[in-house]
């Protein structure tokens, strides 16, 4: 009796691996990744080059000042 229920637990055991995987469902769309971290990281990048391009002006608007003052003053 053992072997017998022995042998077909076997069997059942080799179809079982033999058989055809299943395929696999439609695939489904992305879904939306959460923002909130990259915004995080991307915040303080966007402030300091505001920053930088506030200073850029500022120096530029000031070598303009020198300049004039330069050529007014007959240099």
């Amino acid at each position: 009796m053992l072997r017998k229920l022995l042998l077909a637990m076997t069997v059942m055991a080799l179809f079982a691996g033999c058989s055809k995987p299943q395929p696999p469902e439609k695939e489904r769309p992305v879904e939306p990744q959460a923002t909130q971290l990259r915004d995080a990281i991307k915040a303080p990048i966007d402030k300091a080059k505001d920053v930088e391009k506030q200073v850029q002006d500022a120096a530029e608007a000031q070598r303009a000042a020198i300049d004039a003052q330069e050529q007014a003053a007959g240099g």
